[in-house]
């Protein structure tokens, strides 16, 4: 693929769609799953990169999941391919070289940052200390799929396999929130990614979000958030799975914008396909939220 060095900092747009977004900066920063590192993502990373670029992204995370600490942790689909947990750290380690490479091939096009998307299931802790140690990542996003070491998000019967051991569903984002709370607490991660994935298969979200033992943790964590200065992930790949609204919701979008916190879009791309998916959408939502478009930079 020939990519030249064109305008590649702004979103392009023609008649009236130009007044709002022309002089948005495009950027991502959660996304770039790849079926060459990643079980239930497609394409090689390399297309994934050109694909950006010719969408125009200014910057980039490209924030591969952390590789199971040992078998135990590995999903269904992980084990169908016959996967290990030592076979996931040696693919990791050609991820971040991969990464790296096309950093540098692709610098005068596009910035990329070699990222981690980090899990929350029992020794988490000590393997990202490991990971960071070893691979200097540019950030962490520090993301809840696992809450009482179950992955929630693989599929609706394992999220109410969830629900059964957590007690119910108020129990369980409770849960949610307090594993969120902790890790950010522990780590410190740059960018919080889909902060509100647990109302991912719960249609009554918006009531129960309501609820003052939950909407308490979820203040909570937001003010957290802002004391360490922390950005949370504007992830639009809800919508390109059917949801109505990305992640997160309206009413904790509002509760952030108060407290000031940088909201920044990320595509949560795993392929070709989700490459800058309802971006323009995205971008319009947090406008009218009263969000400022200058893209706080993961650091």
């Amino acid at each position: 693929m020939q990519i030249s060095l064109t305008k590649r900092t702004k979103l392009l747009f023609t008649g009236d769609e130009r007044n709002d977004m022309a002089d948005v900066v495009k950027v991502s920063v959660h996304g770039g799953h790849s079926g060459q590192f990643c079980c239930h993502a497609e394409d090689l990373l390399e297309e994934i990169v050109e694909e950006y670029i010719r969408q125009g992204f200014s910057w980039i995370g490209i924030t591969e999941h952390a590789p199971a600490i040992n078998d135990q942790w590995l999903y269904p689909d992980q084990k169908a391919a016959a996967l290990t947990a030592d076979i996931l750290l040696k693919q990791f380690e050609a991820y971040m070289q991969e990464c790296r490479r096309l950093q540098k091939k692709y610098a005068a096009l596009i910035t990329i940052s070699p990222a981690i998307e980090i899990e929350t299931y029992s020794g988490y802790e000590s393997f990202v200390g490991y990971l960071i140690n070893r691979y200097a990542p540019s950030y962490l996003v520090g993301s809840v799929h696992f809450v009482n070491d179950i992955g929630f998000d693989y599929s609706e019967e394992y999220y109410e396999d969830a629900v059964r051991v957590a007690g119910g569903m108020d129990v369980l984002y409770e849960n949610y929130f307090d594993l969120q709370y902790d890790m950010i607490n522990k780590l410190r991660p740059a960018v919080i990614g889909h902060f509100d994935l647990i109302r991912l298969y719960d249609p009554d979200y918006h009531a129960r979000l309501k609820k003052p033992a939950i909407a308490a943790k979820v203040t909570r964590n937001l003010e957290l958030i802002k004391k360490y200065g922390l950005i949370i992930d504007y992830n639009l790949r809800a919508l390109h799975k059917g949801a109505s609204e990305p992640y997160v919701t309206s009413s904790i979008l509002e509760a952030a914008r108060e407290l000031n916190i940088a909201v920044v879009p990320g595509d949560d791309s795993h392929g070709i396909s989700g490459v800058g998916n309802f971006y323009e959408e995205g971008v319009r939502t947090l406008q009218a939220h009263g969000y400022s478009t200058e893209w706080q930079l993961p650091a």
